[in-house]
């Protein structure tokens, strides 16, 4: 391959890259898209008010925390972790584990707590959890868990608050 082609074929992937970033922060995905139909709805004005600006990101724009980034990924007491935008209790402390992948992952949800939709990005189709009441996105989920589902929600932790239980 002579230089001028790897370099207009990698300039050509960059721009690529970074107009399927600038579609994510568009909108163009659950935090426009998917807006309505929720119990709880408010305007991109409302959210930035109440959530911090990692938390938009994530919640309202599909964003990912880094890995180890988070305290929850540690957190190792009993409890319930809820959605950080409306407090709706998702997941139970009993049911987290440790994925070593550096984000918060469990085997699954409380009833009746978290939506799916499919997600195509990145190249590949996964599965998305989202709130099932505000439609904000938790992150993702996978079919190498641990039993009895063999499934792993990985999850963005500023997504997510702990509440500890009393004891």
């Amino acid at each position: 391959m002579k230089r001028r082609d790897f370099l207009f074929t990698s300039a050509a992937a960059i721009a690529a890259l970074a107009g399927f970033a600038a579609l994510r922060k568009t909108g163009i995905g659950m935090g426009q898209a998917q807006a309505s139909g929720f119990e709880i709805t408010k305007t991109e004005a409302e959210w930035r008010a109440i959530l911090s600006e990692a938390q938009f990101a994530v919640l309202r724009e599909e964003d990912t925390e880094r890995p180890n980034s988070s305290p929850l990924n540690t957190e190792k007491r009993k409890g319930v972790f809820h959605c950080a935008g409306c407090d709706l209790a998702a997941y139970s402390s009993e049911v987290k584990f440790d994925s070593g992948t550096g984000w918060p992952s469990f085997w699954q949800s409380l009833p009746n707590s978290i939506g799916t939709k499919e997600d195509d990005t990145l190249f590949t189709t996964r599965t998305e959890a989202h709130c099932r009441r505000c439609g904000g996105h938790f992150g993702h989920i996978f079919d190498d868990g641990p039993k009895p589902t063999g499934k792993r929600h990985c999850l963005n932790g500023v997504a997510l608050t702990f509440k500890p239980s009393a004891a």
